[in-house]
């Protein structure tokens, strides 16, 4: 009888849009014995960390840095510049912005809502119309999601901040970069944005724990002129702090520092249009093959136009429950984990099982996209999924491009 590998023998691979593969050095710099947090090597290191973040953000601009996910910078960046009964404007394009719209309605926030669906970026239009309508400048902040990694709709920030001059409006411009910081082109000072959002998880590939918000001097008036912002979440001792323990409003979370210190001279030695390059060769490479399975089948990118398609994250679709039986057999069976469908449609639904997404963020280059590409069609094989022949062919040839 056929035996099937033994999945133990081998190193699994976390192929979900974050958290990401951590790079050895990263895992090696964290494996030491607690250090002091008072003087010497730790403390020492946080102005480089800052200027090296902010390199990473492309901003002149602040940073102030928490323990906490994704959705404690989003809570503390809100908290330093919308006060109860503030009115923000979100144009969604999937979970995550719906996300940062629920946390700014329970901190008092009125919320408007452009719903552009799961399976479109922004358009300009709509959000131009809501602004035109705001004659009163009601609206303090527009809360927009650069990257959802649910959708995988890369939105265009820069034509955001452009709608909002074109308005006259003052409201800040606001960026969630979970997903994309370290991965997809992003500009904060270049493209006009007051506040970005950011984890060490994705992009930065750092375990989950730390989390980043950007702002510029104009955001920082603005916080000024707040009448309540809470000690914990006031990001100005954060990102101006006279003792080391300002960083952090208490205990630093110490081997996540020197992880960071490690990925963060990853990143510089390679540059960071070298990363954004490489993301978005690996990206191609991903879509190729799957235009090539798609062509019999069911298997579909959730964005259709490639300009609309994150260089990180890739949403896909398969008709139910296809894309649940595949992750269960290539996790089974080759150690290869595939993302979950997640905020596509509710858990219960059957059609749950018709979405999947794989992460292609920080720590990954050809060799690595072409096992997860390898996995899924030895999947699609063992599952008789229908699928289109030469994908794996397609994908070499991108990651095989002579030209850069």
């Amino acid at each position: 009888m056929p035996q099937m590998p033994n999945v133990p023998s081998g190193r699994g691979y976390l192929a979900i849009p974050g958290p990401s593969v951590m790079p050895e050095a990263v895992l090696s710099a964290m494996h030491r014995p607690a250090p002091n947090i008072y003087a010497g090597e730790l403390p020492e290191m946080m102005p480089g960390i800052v200027a090296d973040l902010k390199r990473v953000a492309r901003t002149d601009g602040h940073v102030a840095i928490y323990i906490a996910n994704g959705h404690g910078v989003w809570e503390a960046s809100l908290a330093n510049v919308i006060a109860p009964g503030d009115k923000v404007l979100v144009p969604s394009t999937g979970h995550f912005g719906m996300g940062w719209a629920d946390m700014a309605e329970g901190l008092g926030a009125e919320v408007e809502v452009i719903d552009f669906g799961k399976a479109a970026p922004m358009e300009m239009a709509p959000i131009a119309e809501a602004l035109a309508a705001d004659t009163v400048h009601r609206i303090k902040a527009v809360l927009a999601v650069h990257v959802d990694t649910s959708s995988s709709a890369r939105n265009d920030i820069a034509a955001l901040r452009a709608t909002l001059d074109a308005a006259g409006h003052p409201a800040l411009l606001m960026a969630d970069c979970i997903a994309s910081l370290g991965c997809d082109v992003f500009e904060m000072d270049a493209w006009g944005v007051d506040v970005i959002v950011a984890g060490c998880q994705k992009g930065l590939m750092v375990p989950p724990g730390v989390g980043f918000v950007f702002f510029n001097d104009k955001a920082a008036d603005v916080r000024a002129a707040m009448p309540r912002v809470s000690n914990y979440w006031d990001w100005h001792p954060r990102a101006e702090p006279d003792d080391f323990w300002q960083y952090w409003n208490g205990t630093a979370p110490t081997h996540h520092i020197y992880g960071l210190r490690a990925a963060l001279d990853l990143i510089h030695a390679e540059g960071m249009e070298a990363v954004w390059a490489r993301h978005e060769r690996l990206a191609r490479a991903i879509w190729a093959a799957c235009d090539a399975w798609g062509r019999e089948g069911s298997l579909r990118m959730n964005m259709a136009d490639p300009k609309d398609r994150s260089r990180a994250v890739t949403s896909l679709r398969l008709d139910p429950p296809l894309a649940s039986d595949l992750r269960a057999w290539t996790e089974a069976h080759l150690g290869l984990t595939l993302g979950i469908g997640l905020g596509m449609v509710d858990k219960a639904d059957p059609a749950w099982h018709g979405h999947f997404r794989l992460g292609h963020m920080g720590h990954v280059n050809g060799q690595m996209i072409m096992g997860l590409l390898g996995g899924m069609e030895a999947g699609m094989c063992a599952l008789n999924i229908p699928h289109g022949p030469g994908a794996l062919a397609a994908a070499a040839a991108v990651i095989g491009e002579i030209s850069a």
